[in-house]
């Protein structure tokens, strides 16, 4: 790990690692990622809600008024409707999108999961895709979980990232390296 992570990084890691801690002791961590999943696509959804959580000049009464009102709506757990209200008395709330990502992240990493970037040149099935995840996860040892795009750009095949390692089996990555290699020569 790197010894030089920004302000930003390093509060959203303490506040997502102590949500994950209360969660867990409170046995409402599955609920608790659930709530976090739909809080970011209420954010995805709405770029209105989205701009007012950024937007430093709110009072803390309307964000906590704001925040009150999304969280009944989207039935968050007690926890997570505390940690919202403490976000916003210590004016971190413009942080919570990078602290849910690595929330989510610490969650992934605690039941095994391994995140993956597979892009395909046309669009895979769902049975396609899950042959894969589980060709992949028996032989890393850890379930993987892809972010799953199509690019039609890549004419054919497949280009997969798994951490640092890359599987490019792209026509487009074929034909860059034949290009590269008529260059050369």
């Amino acid at each position: 790990m790197s010894t030089n992570k920004s302000f930003s990084t390093e509060t959203s890691e303490r506040y997502s690692r102590a949500l994950f801690e209360v969660s867990n002791e409170n046995e409402d961590l599955d609920k608790t990622e659930n709530n976090i999943k739909n809080f970011q696509s209420l954010l995805l959804s709405s770029p209105e809600i989205n701009n007012f959580m950024k937007d430093p000049t709110q009072s803390i009464s309307q964000q906590k008024i704001a925040i009150n009102l999304i969280a009944d709506k989207l039935d968050f757990s007690k926890n997570l409707k505390n940690f919202f209200l403490l976000l916003i008395e210590k004016k971190r709330i413009f942080f919570v999108n990078k602290i849910f990502e690595t929330f989510l992240n610490i969650c992934s990493r605690k039941r095994g999961e391994v995140k993956a970037s597979l892009i395909s040149s046309k669009e895979l099935s769902k049975t396609d895709l899950d042959k894969i995840s589980k060709d992949l996860s028996d032989s890393m040892g850890s379930i993987i979980k892809f972010d799953y795009k199509v690019d039609k750009d890549l004419i054919g095949g497949l280009k997969l990232q798994l951490g640092s390692f890359m599987i490019d089996t792209s026509i487009k990555n074929k034909l860059k390296k034949f290009e590269q290699a008529m260059i050369e020569n």
